[in-house]
């Protein structure tokens, strides 16, 4: 599945790092602690009664009846929106959306709001589907989201923009260069600052920048964040920013979280990890997935400054531990609501869960 990430050599894993991680003092750059709010966890569930007609398979299925999980977060007209992936019973994933006054209980639509269909995109989302979104705000309005198009072969970042979260145009992979187009590619986290409860895309350099990867971290940039370039190197390869760690919560994979949020001390990227059963950290199962913080330049945003070295959340619940994928919590939606910090995480590949981030 990731034949390209095989290829690399040490000495390039090693090289690409050199320099970039440096210590930092203090740790005001990160959240301190997470609390889930249990009284309303979790705070969607699959609906096995989501009928849709869908016009691939030419018949009714339950679009979200076997699992909801890895949800974006944006606030608009005074409530928390979630955007978040949902998979009926043949493991198709389409975008489902839910509105919420405080971000802790909310209403679904009835109907997936971005799916696979006859359109340019049947060939890249069918039949895995739409999965993964995050959304983020263009300075003149616009929605913009990063999502995953799986053609049970490969996984494809693509781009997709709105003005109301409800109608998607798609505009097709962020890597469109041929020799990426088999590239598994995914997660792609958009640099922003908050404005109030906005979270709006930000300009570095004359440049929009976004971190994606799954197995390690890279780049790309952007003037209008619908055309994306990959950061390479002066040999034309991808140029990585961060990579797993041996002995660590993160020495599987990394992938991002949310949106990069761009505060004082730089950039920062919430990130998800999986432990690996060989050379992780012992104290963890395998395979078990939680969240790491990690510090990257303001002005240089491939730089890393500095990076946790004990998650931030990790499988603690039930509904966390039990489900689809067993022992996962992916965080990918964040919002600025009533003052504080709602992440919301896809729980065991299942459920979705709330909790509140504090600095």
């Amino acid at each position: 599945m990731h034949k390209f990430f095989a290829l690399a050599t040490l000495v390039a894993l090693l090289s690409a790092c050199s320099g970039t991680e440096k210590a930092l003092k203090g740790n005001e750059w990160m959240f301190k602690s997470i609390t889930r709010l249990d009284s309303y966890n979790p705070v969607i569930e699959p609906d096995r009664k989501s009928d849709f007609f869908c016009p691939l398979r030419r018949k009714e299925v339950d679009w979200e009846g076997k699992a909801v999980f890895n949800p974006a977060a944006v606030v608009k007209d005074g409530r928390v929106w979630l955007l978040y992936r949902a998979q009926d019973e043949y493991g198709t994933s389409r975008i489902g959306l839910a509105n919420s006054r405080k971000g802790l209980e909310f209403k679904k639509n009835a109907l997936p709001v971005l799916r696979p269909d006859n359109d340019a995109n049947k060939d890249l989302e069918w039949e895995g589907g739409c999965e993964d979104p995050r959304v983020v705000q263009r300075e003149d309005g616009m929605y913009i989201m990063t999502y995953t198009a799986y053609d049970k072969r490969v996984a494809r970042m693509c781009i997709a923009s709105s003005l109301d979260l409800q109608s998607w145009g798609k505009h097709g992979p962020v890597l469109r260069e041929r020799k990426y187009r088999d590239l598994w590619s995914k997660g792609g986290a958009i640099v922003c600052e908050r404005n109030g409860s906005k979270i709006v895309a930000k300009k570095i350099k004359g440049k929009y920048w976004m971190y994606w990867g799954d197995t390690d971290l890279f780049m790309a940039s952007s003037d209008d964040l619908i055309s994306w370039e990959p950061l390479e190197d002066k040999k034309g390869n991808l140029r990585r920013v961060m990579m797993p760690r041996p002995g660590m919560f993160d020495s599987r994979m990394v992938t991002p979280g949310p949106f990069a949020l761009v505060q004082k001390e730089g950039i920062l990227l919430l990130y998800n990890a999986a432990n690996s059963a060989s050379s992780g950290d012992k104290t963890m199962g395998a395979d078990v997935y939680s969240v790491g913080q990690a510090l990257f330049s303001a002005k240089k945003p491939w730089e890393m400054r500095a990076r946790s070295n004990r998650y931030l959340l990790t499988p603690e619940q039930n509904f966390e531990k039990t489900g689809e994928t067993p022992n996962v919590c992916f965080l990918q939606g964040m919002a600025w609501e009533d003052g504080r910090w709602l992440m919301y995480y896809g729980a065991a590949d299942t459920k979705i869960g709330v909790a509140e981030g504090k600095k």
